[in-house]
């Protein structure tokens, strides 16, 4: 990760949970709204957002915005995994304790959320970014081998 990365993550705002489907926008007049409606449980998916925001002294609009976009989704990806951590799955565990028991488990999950799909990419008038990840449970279910309660 290179360092302007690495100072994008400070200025990263965390919004943990999701945007609910059908969503019509958490910008509005080039904003972020003050008040976001937001459900991690979308059924057959989790939904996660990430707000990100880059250097405003870079040159160019491009520059700010494909950054963002960048740091926005590298936090929805956070978010996600700290959300499908504490789910239950059929046992009566969590999948962080299933993942002290096999320690492989933790990279699956990993480049799982990283291969969510993004829905949707908003940007803000100072070229900030609020982007929504979503991620099929039954994917989840398949590459952890078990069944979410």
């Amino acid at each position: 990760m290179t360092n302007k990365m690495l100072g994008l993550a400070g200025a990263v705002l965390a919004l943990a949970f999701t945007a609910a489907c059908g969503n019509k926008g958490f910008v509005k007049g080039g904003k972020v709204q003050d008040t976001l409606n937001q459900e991690a449980d979308k059924g057959k998916f989790i939904e996660a957002i990430g707000i990100g925001a880059a250097d405003p002294t870079l040159p160019t609009e491009t520059q700010r915005r494909a950054l963002s976009r960048d740091a926005g989704i590298v936090k929805a990806q956070y978010e996600m995994l700290s959300m499908v951590k504490g789910v239950e799955i059929e046992g009566g565990i969590t999948v962080s304790r299933a993942m002290e028991k096999d320690s492989t488990l933790e990279a699956r999950l990993k480049e799982t959320i990283r291969g969510a799909e993004i829905v949707k990419t908003e940007f803000t008038k100072d070229d900030g970014a609020v982007v929504t990840l979503r991620l099929l449970k039954k994917r989840l279910e398949q590459m952890m081998g078990v069944k979410f309660k």
